[in-house]
């Protein structure tokens, strides 16, 4: 019974945290955000805001991000880059594309709620690191 309490059956390492961190966060972003925006590209340039000289290139960095980093933090490569890259785009999507706000109920574009827990995730694994069960400890 104290062993049930104690969780003591789930493997205690941070690295094998920081792989289920990694692994999460960078499917997460790759699969839900990432592949769309990239597969969409020409019509998503239309309608993307200008945040860096135009918005084909505001948009070619936000997919460099949402693809190509988060396949580098997937396997563990260059992981803190990775990590930086993908916290300033969550950094622009919270404060600029959803005005830095928490509330449920906002209007247009809606809450960054979930821009801002992706920002948390990505920050915690630039001060982290990747972990001993990644590509850049190997």
């Amino acid at each position: 019974m104290k062993s049930l309490f104690t969780l003591s059956f789930i493997p205690r390492s941070v690295d094998f945290g920081l792989l289920v961190l990694r692994l999460w966060l960078g499917l997460t972003m790759l699969l839900n955000h990432g592949l769309d925006k990239a597969s969409h590209f020409a019509e998503m340039a239309k309608k993307f805001p200008p945040i860096i000289y135009n918005s084909q290139m505001s948009l070619g960095l936000v997919v460099f991000a949402e693809v190509g980093c988060s396949v580098l933090l997937i396997i563990g490569l260059l992981s803190r880059f990775a990590s930086l890259a993908l916290a300033i785009n969550m950094g622009v999507a919270f404060f600029v594309a959803h005005h830095a706000s928490l509330a449920a109920s906002s209007p247009p574009p809606g809450s960054g709620e979930l821009a801002f827990i992706y920002l948390a995730g990505y920050v915690a694994l630039f001060f982290s690191g990747p972990g001993k069960l990644s590509a850049d400890k190997a």
